[in-house]
């Protein structure tokens, strides 16, 4: 295993009776950073991370996490990550401090260390006002900073984040977003699975898309994006009813399917030749059809989800709903304070 890579996998499988979930999985993760594991639920994004883990046997290939096997190797590879899954691992009856003291004490910490891991964590991950309240009465952006806090008492090489802003509201997630760039800017690698797009698009540095067990491509954001076209036009009609009439000019000029958006007024395409788009619209002007907006960008993961899987992000639920669906919301607001000083803790 090359020495800048934190995992490799080589056609990792994983059954459940006659269910393949992960179906040769391939990954080869660099040391530092964030690599994003995108797809739908159900795609075997969790399953791949609890083998990777090792609490999973895995079924078939081979996977190796830091330098170490992790069939053969598993209690050395345990002491080198952490886990932070899809819900809260706490003890709901105790206090934000008696979580963090108690598993500090697990992990060797004497009495007064524990207690200063934990007020130094509650201060960094802008919880230290709701220190004494019971875990129970946390929203649920508070208890995700606390698990994510819980999971770096002692600060791990490489940890596991398994969707950690599933259900989460906009500010939370972006309070979370905030945490995993401070673990690695203290040095810790980050696996982040998810089935958001704009997450994938904002943290991972390298993204790899998974569907139905399988790796379906992989690449930087960047990459991803220019591997479905150089580029997407979006356009706007003045008259709704002529939308139809405004897909058919521009299909004929591009060369390319026109998609009618949701939007009354709206249609987009995917183009390979940017010397078309003033073509286009121009062809639009001699027809008599008015344009308002239009716009020509790269396109978005969204697109590069429905060109890769032949499915909108939608029908996977890989777009957050824009309202709170969890919890209410955090009281908390701003970034976490002193984020990166609370990636320092070792026993004592």
């Amino acid at each position: 295993m090359p020495l800048d890579l934190a995992i490799e996998t080589n056609a990792l499988v994983k059954r459940f009776g006659t269910t393949v979930a992960v179906d040769g999985v391939d990954l080869a993760v660099p040391r530092g950073g964030v690599y994003g594991v995108l797809g739908p639920n159900g795609a075997g994004k969790t399953t791949t991370i609890r083998m990777l883990a090792t609490l999973l046997d895995i079924d078939g290939g081979t996977a190796r996490v830091l330098g170490h096997d992790v069939a053969r190797e598993g209690d050395t590879v345990r002491g080198k990550v952490a886990l932070t899954g899809q819900f809260a691992s706490l003890d709901e009856d105790l206090t934000g401090t008696e979580n963090l003291v108690l598993l500090s004490r697990l992990y060797g910490f004497s009495r007064s260390a524990a207690r200063a891991r934990s007020e130094q964590l509650l201060g960094a991950f802008d919880l230290a006002d709701a220190a004494g309240r019971q875990v129970k009465n946390f929203s649920g952006g508070m208890r995700r900073r606390l698990d994510i806090a819980a999971s770096i008492i002692v600060t791990p090489e490489l940890i596991f984040l398994d969707e950690p802003t599933t259900g989460l509201d906009p500010r939370s997630r972006n309070q979370v977003w905030e945490i995993v760039r401070a673990l690695v800017a203290g040095g810790t690698t980050v696996l982040l699975t998810t089935q958001y797009l704009d997450e994938a698009d904002q943290l991972a540095d390298r993204i790899a898309v998974i569907d139905r067990g399988r790796v379906i491509a992989e690449g930087t954001s960047g990459e991803l994006k220019a591997s479905v076209g150089s580029g997407a036009l979006h356009v706007r009609v003045a008259d709704p009813e002529r939308r139809g009439e405004a897909a058919t000019v521009l299909a004929g000029v591009l060369g390319v399917d026109v998609t009618i958006e949701p939007d009354p007024a709206a249609l987009s395409a995917r183009i390979e030749d940017n010397g078309r788009v003033a073509r286009a619209l121009a062809a639009l002007d001699d027809a008599g059809i008015a344009v308002t907006t239009f716009a020509l960008g790269q396109p978005s993961l969204d697109e590069v989800f429905l060109a890769l899987t032949g499915k909108p992000a939608d029908s996977h639920t890989g777009r957050p709903a824009d309202s709170h669906t969890g919890r209410p919301a955090d009281s908390h607001t701003g970034r976490p304070a002193d984020t990166d000083t609370a990636l320092e803790g070792t026993p004592s």
